[in-house]
């Protein structure tokens, strides 16, 4: 039951936060104004940073826990050309903070990612800004996003819906709430990669890249490629 209490106290909190809509998309605004305030190791190796940061009308302090890296920037060399894009899958791990490909099983590609506030927690409705887990379908391209490049989910899918319907019915999430959708990975706006670096988690539940990788991203999947997105 605990997942059911972590939402519902989630839904409180994100309650006021704000938003815009573009083209039909629920995205935050995103950050300005960024100050890094503190910065150190902590005994387990991870980056601990306190960051200050407007969005919207709102001034944010908020405390970014990085893990130490257990992996490393990847790019090996492929020909695009004579890759069977049916076999590339991509993983995305919210914990360590990356998106990697694999193509024939075997990683080729390993980008730096960031996502909302709360990137532990599972998505649980519209609004809570969080990513959701489990396996997805890419099912659209969009070249033209207001963030570079726009890979859309199949979110929300069967086993999310079931997972949804089944938290309603224990009260998780209010009978008003409605399980959402317009998940992705995408880019960030024109010279924003130090977000990711920093690790803010600024979404409203997408999966953020730098720019130059989802650009190579972008070309390396088709609609149908299979995502596993996990804690």
């Amino acid at each position: 039951m605990l997942f059911i209490t972590i939402c519902g106290l989630f839904y409180n909190a994100i309650a006021q936060q704000d938003v815009v809509n573009l083209n039909g998309q629920k995205l935050a605004e995103h950050p300005t104004n960024i100050k890094v305030l503190s910065e150190y190791r902590d005994k387990a190796g991870n980056t601990v940073r306190t960051i200050r940061y407007t969005q919207g009308t709102v001034m944010v302090t908020e405390t970014v826990i990085t893990p130490k890296r257990h992996y490393a920037y990847l790019r090996v060399p492929i020909r695009l050309d004579t890759m069977k894009k049916e076999l590339v899958t991509v993983q995305v791990n919210k914990s360590q903070y990356f998106v990697a490909v694999l193509y024939r099983k075997k990683m080729i590609r390993v980008y730096k990612a960031v996502f909302g506030p709360k990137p532990m927690q599972n998505k649980c409705m519209e609004g809570d800004r969080c990513t959701p887990e489990g396996w997805f379908k890419i099912t659209s391209k969009n070249p033209n996003s207001q963030y570079n490049k726009f890979l859309g989910l199949d979110y929300p899918n069967d086993s999310t819906v079931a997972r949804f319907n089944k938290m309603k019915d224990m009260g998780g999430v209010p009978k008003t709430a409605k399980i959402g959708g317009s998940v992705g990975i995408h880019g960030i706006w024109k010279n924003g990669d130090d977000m990711i670096e920093l690790g803010v988690g600024w979404t409203d539940g997408c999966i953020a890249i730098k720019n130059k990788d989802i650009d190579d991203l972008y070309e390396l999947v088709s609609v149908g490629t299979r995502v596993q997105i996990v804690k």
